[in-house]
């Protein structure tokens, strides 16, 4: 959305030195395997959609696009939350990776998908590719903070969508927000010579989270340096969806281009206007830094249950939950239960070694995770409750 130039233009900026992180080599090891073919692939097709306004078809098989990346890539939590104003019914689209050590606090990465008088390659399909290369990437690595990947609509037309989640989901859940991590116009300029990004921090007023925001921008552009071949400088967060959350107390960052498009908005934010090669480098520092700010484990570095070892399965007639360990287990399981939302709704509970029942009258209709660990060993299976 940001079309402010001449606010841009009076922001102070100053380099950052990478002082706060260390490289991580398993972060740099999947660092590696971003695609530079995956996001232009995904760039073609975003544009190739056209125009997508709110109230439009277009906008409306990018979300069915979107959606599907999703599910193709594995992920099961997939939220479609409509909203309604003056241009028309949309949906921000949200997915949910459940972390492994605190499942009840939420690492937010967002940008928004519509566009407005043109189709947005740059503007946002810039971040919307982005967040889908970071999600296909992260599929099978644990984090011990839960994630959610937001593609917010409405952007263009004043923050509905954001402004939504907020009003809605944010304040009635009390969802407990670890940073807000916002992706928006990242592709660079054909043509020109796109070596920085621009790192985003809380300046507003009351200044409550300012001091947060300042120091989790200080590591975004840190992780930044270490992970890709960017330059990177400081400025304000304004005009793009960290705004209501940033209204809202949340600690929030962001990036955008330092090399701002004259496309944006216009028929000619095209993919021929961008740096693909700038975009994939922002990719790779923002997986290292969603690494670092959820906790990136290596994959599977929790041994796992075999169904030989133990089953685990719902009795929807009779309302109870069915833990059997086929050998002892080898020492006392605990056991708990979340909602999609990574919510414990069923507190860590003590098992017998063998066969456990235990009553799920009490959860509502939905669909449920459950969790049960013992020694080294861990197993998640999805239920569903009738």
């Amino acid at each position: 959305m940001k079309t402010n130039s001449i606010a841009a233009l009076l922001c102070a900026l100053f380099s950052c030195t990478v002082n706060a992180q260390t490289f991580d080599a398993f972060y740099g090891s999947l660092v590696d395997n971003v695609s530079y073919t995956n996001i232009l692939n995904d760039l073609t097709t975003f544009e190739n959609f056209g125009v997508k306004e709110v109230g439009t078809n277009a906008l409306t098989n990018a979300e069915n696009w979107i959606v599907q990346r999703y599910q193709n890539l594995g992920y099961t939590n997939v939220e479609l939350q409509e909203f309604t104003y003056a241009s028309g019914t949309s949906n921000n689209i949200i997915i949910t990776k459940t972390g492994t050590v605190y499942p009840n606090t939420f690492l937010i990465i967002d940008g928004h998908y519509d566009t407005i008088n043109g189709p947005g390659a740059n503007d946002n399909g810039s971040g919307t590719v982005l967040i889908l290369e970071l999600a296909r990437l992260l599929k099978d690595v644990d984090t011990e903070y839960s994630i959610k990947f937001i593609h917010f609509s409405g952007e263009e037309d004043g923050l509905w969508g954001s402004s939504y989640y907020v009003n809605n989901t944010v304040n009635p859940q009390n969802l407990n927000i670890s940073l807000v991590f916002n992706i928006d116009e990242v592709g660079g300029v054909s043509g020109q010579v796109n070596d920085t990004i621009v790192c985003e921090e809380d300046r507003s007023s009351p200044p409550t989270n300012n001091a947060a925001s300042t120091e989790a921008t200080i590591q975004l552009a840190n992780c930044m340096e270490l992970y890709s071949n960017l330059n990177t400088e400081i400025s304000f967060a304004y005009g793009s969806d960290y705004i209501p959350f940033e209204n809202n107390g949340e600690v929030i960052t962001g990036l955008f281009e330092k090399n701002q498009s004259p496309y944006a908005h216009s028929p000619n934010d095209t993919l021929a206007n961008m740096d693909v090669s700038y975009l994939t480098e922002v990719t790779k520092g923002s997986l290292g830094a969603a690494l670092h700010f959820a906790i990136g484990t290596e994959a599977l570095s929790t041994p796992q249950f075999t169904n030989d070892e133990l089953k685990i399965y719902n009795d929807t007639s009779t309302n109870t939950l069915h833990i059997d360990f086929e050998t002892p287990a080898p020492e006392t399981p605990s056991m708990y239960i979340s909602d999609t939302l990574g919510k414990i709704v069923l507190n860590s509970t003590s098992l017998e070694n063998q066969f456990n029942s235990i009553s799920t009258a009490s959860l509502s209709k939905g669909i449920y995770v459950v969790n049960v660990s013992s020694g080294s060993k861990s197993l998640n299976k999805k239920i569903v409750i009738h």
